[in-house]
């Protein structure tokens, strides 16, 4: 019995210790990633809107009405969140567009986030990936194979941006990653997401697909 009782003391001693020292790893490096995550975030941006001086949140961007989340909801974007609403704007305070970060919930491997900046016009300036976990040397190509292919891209017609494994013969179309589906449907159904937000939510035309 006094074993037992000996036996739970340490292990109480032991767990209060790794709890302190967790706590305090924590305290030491929580700033340092908010810094590390924030300097990221302001890199994404300026990738996706270059000519952009500010990015100022938009207040009230983010609709969470029943209207909405049921009209979301049947445009097919469930596993879609719309998590931040920047404006781009000029050296002289000019509106160009907005930035968008949205989140895909239905990656391979996790979340998928990204920004994405989207001018007035309905141009796709591109989109700027921020997190992802997907499977190494397939689904992890997300950067270099699909990025790409958003950048430039006027709003196409519903249904939007799909994508190909033949290979696309249109701009509306998407390369898909070889042994990946799952990836590249997410990032397209995602930036489907944000351009859908942009048009019925912040006043964005539709733009006939080139």
């Amino acid at each position: 019995m006094k074993n037992m009782i000996k036996d739970a003391a340490v292990l109480l001693v032991i767990t209060l210790f790794s709890g302190l020292i967790l706590g305090l790893v924590y305290e030491i490096t929580k700033e340092p990633i908010a810094r590390a995550e924030e300097k990221a975030a302001k890199e994404a941006y300026a990738e996706v809107f270059p000519d952009a001086s500010e990015f100022p949140a938009k207040e009230s961007a983010i609709a969470e009405d029943e209207e909405w989340q049921a009209k979301w909801s049947d445009a097919g974007y469930d596993g879609v969140d719309i998590e931040n609403v920047l404006e781009a704007l000029d050296g002289n305070g000019e509106m160009l567009g907005y930035v968008l970060t949205v989140t895909s919930h239905e990656g391979y491997g996790g979340d998928i986030t990204f920004t994405m900046g989207i001018r007035m016009d309905g141009t796709l300036n591109g989109i700027s990936i921020l997190s992802i976990s997907e499977t190494a040397g397939l689904g992890m190509k997300a950067e270099d194979v699909l990025k790409p292919q958003f950048a430039g891209k006027k709003i196409p017609d519903s249904p939007g941006f799909t994508y190909t494994k033949t290979g696309a013969v249109s701009d509306s179309q998407i390369d898909a990653i070889s042994g990946a589906t799952i990836t590249t449907n997410a990032v397209t159904t995602a930036v489907n997401g944000g351009l859908y937000y942009f048009q019925e939510q912040l006043g964005g035309g539709s733009h006939e697909g080139e």
